[in-house]
């Protein structure tokens, strides 16, 4: 190198080393971090191939950047991007700012299984270095634009700690962030991002040394008043100068340790690497090429640093991981979010970008085509302040270090303009705001400036001036002051991602859903009436959000009227639609595949299969595929692997499931299909099986509850009909029960119930074990549990219906208040948890048993009570046989009848009960006279 460059920052050397002199008190470690940053700037300055030093949606940045890439027009650009992410640019023309970039994998090949889905975006606003050096590339003729970070697949793969998060993920969140809206700064979800231009300290106590002794709250705000706004007119080398040194600051002082450290330097090696190759290969002159990366990388020490820099770096292949890409909406919330910025920071630089043009005159780059952009004429540039500092020509430090900042004229009428709006902003939220309310926020924000030792005050100046002022102690509105501000300074724009933009999958949903009509990029919610009826055509579309209910997030597709049952044709629906909110999630979804109907059943597929996939769980599947796809292929395919699952299952967790929608399924094809099919009939028999020997063990399993045992019962009870048509054996169940030896109250009573249904024991046994139950003082107070085991029993046994509204109201009437009143909320809480569906029997039973007004209530006799007409004695002194032979005799023809179907002959020969046709069998079986005989006489 020649001498003039060897001395180019002696100077600054010299008065480095005098402050280190005096602050330290002899040459130390504060020297060499000192000297050893000139030598970074020195060394990257003296790159033949021009570094060009950013931060991430910096103004200063993008304007130094249109500047430069008019004067030197480059023939190549080099950008710090991940290099697989190049092919996506070209469609940025069709999107509207802010957009991200999005690498995709749902599925991984080479990395932990936990990890899935991956994802990584890069953020572009109009306000950013990256995007004048991308609009520049893409359109101007002969200029190519090359990506050289790494790509997606290394972003993971170099990420070796525990979790997800890699190293371009930012900190956390300062905690001035609270007006962020959620829904805005979830537009990126859980998603890694890799920055342009990171540059933030990574030494906490460097951060808190800058923060307080520049007397301002968050990082943001230090950036915007002690580096933003002095570089926002400055010229190029000393932008370029002092951008080395706050990354050589920065890098020096970080942590020298760590998978950070490790990852950022073989960034720098990969990138170089690249650079290199590209260079060799087409053999272009690096003076005729612009190297765009974050100033925490511009100064850089690796060896392979500089075109001339070793070979050393072997970049390792990808992983066999199919990554898919594309363009997701982004906004200022997100990436405020994302990248651990304060709240309102993006906004401000869009604010401090626009002004910065009006100021300057410079012209900026942007896409042909372009949504939400317009071009400005050319106007004449006014100089750079600064552009004659002093010191030597090439030494830009030493000049910009010593000048105060100058005021600008223009930021008085600025300053008061704002105060102006927010007063207004503030008057139409709520607020008691008037004029002088507007002088107090102009006369504080000067205040707080000064307090600060700054020049002129800055929107976070004005921001705390108006809460001072405005806000007080009450917030009328949603909106308190700080949040005002901050939608006054430009507020949370939020990209768009053009329809030619999109992949297949979202452009044939939208093309689908064109009938209804509607804007559906249009963010907001917007509502969709379908009359199928009148217009059957609608019937697709209804199809299509229906999948779209199911597949995206809650809100993007929501059925006010409708629904979508199994079998069922729609007629009429009324829908809320938000795709344009939730562009992001429809996006991704064309990641994996290429309609919905694809991508749908690829889900349930994928949920059938999960290693730790349940019946229940497969049988939902197998609906949704009748629901939404009305596909027999798929749903015979599933039911087979339910079948599969239920056979491999030890538990009864999912028994209630499984008895639901089982149910439903066979209702449906019931209906719908002339036969059953084989899939549902070995699942029947399997289930019937499966559950008849899991019994035993499920009455006395403790994690086991009363109502998948109850479960249990009404799958055995309500399909056993149809197993036992298939060749089940009913032994089996009645071996089953047998076996069953329940330690809790609960259980015992369900298990009655079953017994009662098999015919086992008689209701007249199971009345008197209750009367036994309440005549026995020590087992009065667990009475309660026996009576939820009988409301369990409702679902396997329904016909006991109304011995259940007797039990309870025995217990009513006999349990002491002790007893009753702490078990009345237990079972209101059984009823509504887990008996939902058995109310209604119960409320239906009570109804038919109790007097339907309430003077009646006093004159009413419950039906199992004995009455005094069939208590008393027969005047006759006749049984009960002979009493219902005599009722019966006057009406022989039921009689005859009920007698041929038996095969009893004989006739009738008189009153008497001697004969012996009907007699006989009244004779026999006794007890079905008496009842009639009072069922008659209470009526």
């Amino acid at each position: 190198m020649s001498g003039s460059h060897e001395n180019t920052f002696a100077g600054l050397r010299g008065q480095l080393r005098e402050a280190a002199a005096t602050f330290a008190g002899g040459p130390d470690a504060l020297e060499g971090i000192l000297l050893g940053m000139v030598d970074d700037v020195d060394r990257a300055v003296r790159e033949p191939l021009e570094i060009f030093p950013v931060c991430h949606h910096s103004p200063a940045s993008a304007l130094a950047m249109a500047r430069r890439l008019r004067e030197k027009q480059p023939k190549v650009v080099y950008l710090e991007l991940c290099e697989d992410m190049a092919p996506l640019l070209t469609e940025l023309r069709n999107c509207r700012l802010p957009v991200a970039v999005q690498a995709f994998a749902g599925d991984v090949d080479g990395f932990p299984a936990a990890w899935a889905p991956l994802s990584v975006v890069a953020p572009i606003t109009e306000a950013s270095a990256e995007y004048q050096a991308i609009a520049y590339a893409l359109d101007t003729p002969g200029v190519e634009l090359v990506l050289v970070d790494r790509s997606s697949d290394h972003v993971f793969q170099w990420d070796s700690r525990d979790g997800r998060t890699a190293e371009g993920a930012g900190d956390a969140p300062d905690a001035s962030r609270p007006g962020a809206p959620e829904t805005e700064a979830a537009l990126h979800g859980d998603a890694v991002g890799v920055e342009i231009g990171d540059l933030r300290p990574r030494f906490a106590e460097l951060e808190e040394h800058l923060l307080r002794h520049g007397r301002v709250r968050h990082w943001s705000e230090w950036w915007h008043q002690y580096v933003e706004v002095p570089l926002g007119g400055s010229d190029h080398d000393t932008y370029r100068q002092v951008m080395f040194l706050v990354g050589s600051l920065f890098r020096r002082l970080a942590p020298g340790d760590g998978d950070r450290v490790r990852v950022d330097e073989d960034r720098e090696r990969y990138m170089w690497t690249r650079m290199r190759e590209h260079l060799t290969a087409t053999g272009t002159d690096p003076a005729d090429c612009l190297y765009v990366c974050g100033a925490f990388h511009a100064a850089s020490r690796v060896e392979e640093f500089g075109i001339h820099g070793s070979d050393t770096f072997t970049i390792t292949p990808r992983t066999a991981t199919e990554w898919r890409h594309g363009l997701i909406p982004s906004s200022h919330a997100a990436i405020e979010a994302q990248f651990g910025l304060a709240a309102g920071s993006v906004s401000i630089a869009a604010t401090e970008w626009a002004k910065n043009l009006r100021r300057t005159g410079v012209r900026p780059y942007r896409l042909a085509g372009q949504a939400g952009t317009r071009n400005t004429k050319p106007r004449k540039a006014l100089p750079a302040t600064g552009s004659a500092p002093e010191g030597p020509a090439a030494d830009r430090l030493t000049g910009f270090l010593r000048r105060p900042p100058a005021l600008d004229p223009l930021d008085e009428a600025e300053l008061l303009g704002w105060s102006v709006d927010i007063v207004r902003a503030a008057r139409r939220n709520g607020y008691l705001a008037s004029t002088a309310d507007a002088i107090a926020v102009f006369e504080t924000s000067i205040l707080l400036a000064g307090m600060r030792d700054r020049v002129k005050p800055t929107p976070y100046d004005l921001q705390d001036a108006a809460v001072t002022c405005i806000e007080k102690d009450a917030v009328p509105g949603r909106r308190d002051v700080r949040r005002l501000v901050e939608i006054m300074m430009g507020g949370d724009r939020v990209g768009r991602v053009g329809y030619d933009a999109l992949p297949p999958l979202a452009r044939d949903v939208h093309d689908r859903l064109a009938p209804l009509n509607l804007r559906l990029q249009q963010r907001g919610v917007q509502r969709a009436l379908l009359d199928i009826a009148s217009r059957p055509e609608l019937e697709r579309c209804s199809d299509v959000l229906w999948m779209l209910h199911r597949l995206l997030p809650h809100g993007a597709a929501r059925p006010i009227m409708g629904d979508r049952g199994l079998g069922e044709r729609p007629v009429q629906e009324s829908w809320d639609l938000a795709l344009g909110t939730h562009q992001r999630a429809l996006i991704e979804l064309g990641y994996e595949g290429v309609s919905i109907e694809q991508v749908l059943e690829q889900r349930l597929r994928r949920t059938a299969y999960a290693p730790r996939a349940t019946a229940a769980q497969v049988l939902e599947a197998v609906e949704d595929a009748i629901r939404y796809l009305r596909s027999r292929r798929l749903a015979d395919e599933l039911g087979t692997r339910a079948l599969e699952v239920l056979a491999g299952e030890r538990t009864v967790d999912g028994a209630p499931e499984v008895l639901r929608r089982i149910r439903r399924l066979l209702s449906y094809y019931r209906t719908a299909e002339p036969v059953l099919p084989a899939w549902i009939e070995s699942f029947v028999k399997t289930g019937y099986a499966h559950y008849c020997t899991l019994l035993p063990t499920a009455f006395t399993d403790e994690d086991a509850t009363v109502r998948q045992v109850a479960a249990m019962l009404g799958f055995l009870f309500g399909m056993e009909g149809l197993a036992l048509s298939l060749g089940c054996d009913r032994t089996q169940l009645e071996l089953a029960l047998a076996q069953c030896r329940p330690r809790e109250s609960s259980r015992t009573a369900l298990l009655w119930a079953a017994q009662t249904h098999l015919g086992t024991l008689s209701r007249a046994a199971l009345r008197t074990r209750c009367d036994d139950l309440l005549a026995n003082p020590l087992v009065v107070p667990a009475y309660p549990r026996y009576l939820s085991g009988f409301v369990h029993a409702l679902e396997p046994v329904p016909h006991l219906a109304d011995f259940v509204v007797e039990a309870v109201s025995n217990a009513f009437a006999r349990l002491p208040d002790p007893v009753l009143l702490p078990w009345l909320p237990t079972l209101i809480t059984t009823l509504r948890a887990g008996g939902a569906e058995l109310a209604p029997l119960l409320i239906r039973e009570a109804g038919r048993v109790f007097p339907a007004r309430l003077p009646d209530l006093d004159a009413w006799t419950p039906p199992w009570h004995p009455t005094r007409e069939s208590a008393a004695p027969h005047p006759g002194g006749s049984s009960g046989a002979a009493r219902g032979a005599a009722l019966l005799a006057a009406h022989p023809a039921t009689c005859d009848a009920l007698a041929d179907l038996l095969g009893c002959d004989g006739a009738w020969t008189g009153p008497e009960p001697a004969a012996p046709k009907g007699s006989a069998l009244l004779t026999r079986h006794p007890d079905t006279a008496t009842a009639l005989e009072a069922l008659l006489a209470a009526n």
